[in-house]
């Protein structure tokens, strides 16, 4: 058993890997703001004798004892990081800083989520770890993209200045229960409003491309990652290598859903990529890890989930 501590244990990906953690024995303390985490992603652990749930933001120093740390706390889509993008930044940047500094001064192993967004609107396809990205510094993606690069280098600087025993693994496009009905993302704005019966927003033509991997493969990544030997760092990237369209995804939607949804077309937003498909050569031969889980599987558990959610 590790004492672990989960920042943003709360939000989608943080709760799955709570759960997780719980399953292998662990001692689990899950520290959230609750800005885009919600408590509903955590209740039914709350009576758990090795949960433990805190009301923190990770701007803010915290001075905890642990052997993990696993640093997921930002806000991950664009709806919520473009709301307070000043906080956002700070949120990966002084949040990692305040979780390096802890985990110094206990000594513990962390783990920073990064994202596939340190590489922009790429022009080397699929995405290798190895690409430095081609970002816009000043955009209104930035507070993410850019905060999210720069918490890869504070990370890189503690382990070089400090030997810190530091894991970085870069996300791509995930899904799964427990995702915010509003958060913006393509797969939740897809399949609430085609539970609704609304037309489905397709942003551009509809040819702009993404890989989705379902939630239950990357907690896998996680914490096989976690527990790998000391002195490989990563960057690794964690994702479905599995390519498709904006409307082969909406299409795919509509035949498990159902109902008379149409398909409408808006204008494609600012710095938003063109294409995004990881490299996992990496994960496979580090980690022996690749995703399990079908696009269709995974967007059935997906849609009985928000199904439910909205009934209720």
């Amino acid at each position: 058993m590790n004492k672990v501590l989960v920042t943003g244990g709360s939000g989608f990906l943080g709760s799955h890997l709570c759960d997780r953690l719980l399953a292998d024995g662990h001692d689990v303390l899950c520290v959230d703001n609750f800005f885009t985490g919600s408590k509903r992603n955590v209740a039914h652990l709350l009576s758990h004798p090795y949960f433990e749930l805190m009301r923190h933001d990770v701007t803010f120093p915290l001075y905890v004892e642990v052997e993990r740390i696993f640093n997921l706390a930002c806000p991950a889509s664009p709806v919520h990081y473009q709301h307070d993008p000043v906080q956002t930044t700070k949120t990966s940047v002084h949040g990692a800083i305040n979780m390096l500094g802890l985990a110094k001064r206990v000594k513990a192993r962390i783990l920073q989520a990064s994202t596939s967004e340190v590489y922009g609107d790429p022009e080397v396809h699929p995405q290798r770890e190895e690409y430095w990205g081609r970002v816009n510094p000043i955009g209104f993606r930035s507070c993410y993209d850019e905060g999210k690069r720069c918490a890869e280098t504070l990370f890189f600087d503690y382990h070089r200045q400090h030997d810190l025993d530091i894991k970085v693994v870069r996300i791509f496009n995930t899904y799964g229960p427990r995702m915010h009905p509003n958060d913006g993302r393509v797969v939740s704005n897809f399949i609430v409003q085609a539970l609704k019966g609304e037309d489905i927003t397709i942003y551009g033509d509809g040819s702009q491309t993404r890989s989705f991997c379902y939630v239950d493969d990357l907690i896998e990544a996680f914490v096989r990652m976690m527990e790998s030997p000391r002195g490989f760092t990563g960057p690794v990237n964690i994702g479905n290598p599995g390519e498709f369209t904006m409307l082969q995804l909406a299409e795919k939607v509509l035949s498990l859903v159902g109902g008379r949804s149409k398909l409408v077309f808006r204008p494609l937003p600012a710095d938003d990529p063109r294409q995004r498909q990881p490299d996992i050569a990496l994960a496979q031969e580090k980690l022996g890890w690749q995703p399990r889980v079908g696009l269709e599987d995974g967007l059935k558990e997906t849609i009985a989930y928000f199904r439910q959610l909205l009934e209720a």
